[in-house]
């Protein structure tokens, strides 16, 4: 197969081809329909069912091949956006792969303050994240040369202290159960980050297939977040009743055969389904069933 007369006339789709998040996109992926077949030796999937090539790319390098216009659309953490520092477009939130870059430091040492750590040596595969927050620390200029020493190093950050390369690591924490092991403490957190659908802000002949995935998308994770609520009640107790549960719009009220009751559909946060049905029941709500929703349009 021809790859580079195939993606010709594809939209790119840049995806995290391993790690912590590679496996909830390809989730995503699956329930948003787009359909392919990856083979082990190539980071380039065609889509069978849309205009779409994925590109299997690291995380790291996704906001670049997106903020250049090499690819339409990307997924990676908002982190890993910030720390290249290119243009994108910040379209969705996709809610998984949530961590907190921080500042490490020995559990056992006596560094409680990141002023601390002014002169010292820092490790951190995020040098322009750790060198614009220590800029700032310092009182320092964009050129001007700063106290404390940022080294880069790729992978296993967090053995850099042990080791005597570090005073302090900059790392992504997602649990602090590897930086506990590792002997180490946070002190301070940089950036609060998760994975995000971002965009090219350069011009793409595929806007049309670009907006029908970030519908899909959407729809996917409304549904992961929503539940459908439907019940029966008396119409004088409407008012009360739409109150505990108006729907993300308004709810649907529909007339049932017996004149005086109404039967209700609701989408509810799946999160505060068991107390909504509580409330409900004591309003007054009879026949109360909660539906998963498998996808959606909202």
């Amino acid at each position: 197969m021809d790859l580079v007369n195939h993606l010709t006339d594809k939209l790119l789709f840049a995806v995290p081809k391993k790690g912590r998040l590679y496996q909830k996109a390809i989730q995503l992926l699956e329930g948003a329909d787009i359909q392919f077949h990856r083979s082990n030796r190539l980071d380039i999937a065609i889509s069978t069912n849309l205009p779409v090539a994925l590109v299997f790319l690291p995380a790291a390098d996704i906001p670049r091949f997106v903020g250049e216009g090499r690819c339409t659309l990307g997924i990676t953490g908002i982190d890993q956006v910030a720390e290249s520092q290119v243009d994108v477009q910040n379209i969705l939130d996709l809610g998984f792969g949530s961590c907190k870059l921080q500042i490490q430091v020995p559990a056992k040492g006596d560094i409680s303050d990141p002023k601390q750590l002014i002169g010292k040596n820092i490790v951190t595969s995020f040098v322009n994240l750790a060198d614009e927050y220590f800029r700032k620390l310092e009182g320092k200029a964009a050129g001007e040369p700063l106290a404390t020493k940022i080294k880069y190093v790729g992978g296993s950050v967090e053995a850099a202290v042990a080791l005597g390369v570090a005073d302090a690591i900059v790392d992504l924490v997602e649990s602090g159960e590897t930086m506990r092991a590792a002997g180490l403490k946070p002190i301070t957190t940089l950036l609060s980050t998760s994975a995000h659908l971002i965009g090219s802000t350069a011009h793409s002949n595929y806007a049309d297939v670009a907006d029908k995935i970030v519908a899909r998308i959407s729809g996917v994770l409304a549904a992961t977040k929503y539940v459908l609520c439907t019940y029966n009640a008396p119409r004088d107790g409407l008012d009360a009743l739409l109150k505990i549960t108006p729907g993300r719009r308004a709810a649907t009220v529909t007339p049932l055969e017996h004149g005086d009751w109404v039967a209700i559909s609701s989408m509810v946060e799946k999160k505060s389904i068991a107390d909504i049905m509580d409330r409900l029941s004591a309003a007054g709500a009879k026949d109360i069933i909660v539906f998963q929703i498998s996808n959606c349009r909202v």
